[in-house]
This record gives structure tokens, C-alpha cells and sequence, in this order.
């Protein structure tokens, strides 16, 4: 499989993880009112938007899509798809935590 597809797959992840934990957090703030709720609902929307943006630029720019598929180096792709599952696992571990 190519390195891209593992970054879209992993990306595409944490954007459905990252969207059930900001509505369980924002939803925990509005009925607690805890500043540590609002910090996670924050928190949330930040890292949704980040994997979100990296969602666009390795599926959809016009530029960049074509370079991370194609031209970047195999050892960056190796580097940057350990953070990328790295964060994916935890994501999951996060969400496994937080709906129980």
C-alpha cells in the first residue's frame, strides 16, 4: 500500500474519532459546566481541524495532493505516518475511555 493511503486512511480516522470526542465533550460542558469540559471540547476541535486540513491537503489541493503522492521521499513518508498512527491509536484508546 502506498504511504499516502495509509496517511488518508489514518487521517480520515482521526477526523470520525475526533468528531464523536468534541460532541461527547462539548455536550459534557454544556450540561456540567466544568472549565476541564471546555478544555477537552477545545482541545477536540483543535486536533479535528488539524487532521482535517491534513485530510484536504493529501486528498484534495491542487499542489500538495500530487506531491505527497508522488514526489515526497520514503523516509519522510515513514516518519510522518508513525505520528499519524501513533495518533490514531491513541485516539482510539481515548475514545474507548471516554464512551465507557
Amino acid at each position: 500500500m502506498p504511504w499516502i493511503d495509509v496517511a488518508r486512511v489514518s487521517v480520515a480516522l482521526n477526523v470520525a474519532m475526533l468528531f464523536a470526542l468534541t460532541w461527547i465533550w462539548a455536550r459534557n460542558y454544556l450540561a456540567i459546566r466544568s472549565k476541564h469540559a471546555a478544555g477537552l471540547a477545545v482541545f477536540g476541535a483543535l486536533l479535528l481541524a488539524q487532521n482535517a486540513i491534513s485530510v484536504y491537503i493529501y486528498s484534495f489541493h491542487p499542489v500538495l495532493a500530487g506531491w505527497f503522492a508522488t514526489d515526497m521521499p520514503s523516509l519522510a513518508w515513514r516518519a510522518n505516518i508513525v505520528v499519524h498512527v501513533l495518533q490514531t491509536l491513541a485516539l482510539a484508546f481515548l475514545l474507548w475511555v471516554t464512551w465507557d
